[in-house]
């Protein structure tokens, strides 16, 4: 072991775990098994890393690969901050990790990524508190508040977009109520009155101005 931290072996994998290297862990823990026990000073191991740094693949492959008596230990580690795998997945990702169209969509995503780590851990690691004495519940509401306001904003910013595209529509198909295609004849009919064509554009044309005038109601 201490020859594998020498050459920096140990480093390597945690940093290919950071950075979601898959292929450079796998190969590594295929030649030594050994490896996927990689801790650095803060007690914190590839699975943290994956977990913290939001590496979905490199978290889905420790998870496969533990054997059920090292995976018990796995679920139940905690940090030298006593920060279980639970505290870790609360902590907002990295910025790399927003690839997202809006910060509602990003949102999403963190709390499907928490479900997701809550899902394997211990159950006694959902109500334990680190060393700030706080649960890892109160953590993601803490390091999710700008991106929760950030969310509202889109959302009302986007709804505020859909609502002029509605107006925009519904002022269009209002137009084209009254602009016939093809005129009237001299008796004030539509020319095409008795074209299916015809009644196909009428029947659209209602439906748009009733869909689109709803949205903007709503």
């Amino acid at each position: 072991e201490s020859e594998l931290r020498e050459a920096s072996v140990y480093d390597a994998m945690l940093q290919a775990a950071k950075y979601g290297v898959i292929e450079f862990i796998d190969t590594m823990r295929k030649a030594n098994p050994s490896l996927l026990w990689a801790i650095d000073k803060n007690k914190r191991g590839i699975f943290s890393h994956a977990i913290l740094n939001r590496r979905k693949e490199v978290f889905q492959l420790i998870h496969d690969a533990t054997v059920i008596g090292p995976k018990e230990v796995v679920r139940c580690s905690v940090d030298t901050s006593n920060n279980s795998l639970l505290h870790l997945a609360a902590n907002l990702g990295p910025s790399s990790d927003h690839r997202r169209s809006g910060p509602a969509l990003q949102m999403q995503g963190q709390i499907l990524w928490y479900k997701e780590v809550e899902a394997i851990v211990h159950p006694k690691c959902k109500e334990a508190k680190n060393t700030e004495n706080k649960k890892p519940r109160e953590i993601f509401t803490e390091s999710h508040k700008e991106l929760v306001k950030e969310g509202e904003k889109w959302a009302k910013e986007t709804a505020g977009s859909f609502t002029l595209v509605a107006t925009l529509i519904t002022t269009i198909m209002f137009a084209a109520a009254f602009t016939v295609p093809g005129g009237y004849n001299d008796s004030g009919v539509p020319i095409f009155l008795e074209d299916k064509i015809f009644n196909v554009f009428i029947i659209a044309d209602a439906i748009s101005l009733f869909t689109s005038s709803t949205a903007v109601l709503l």
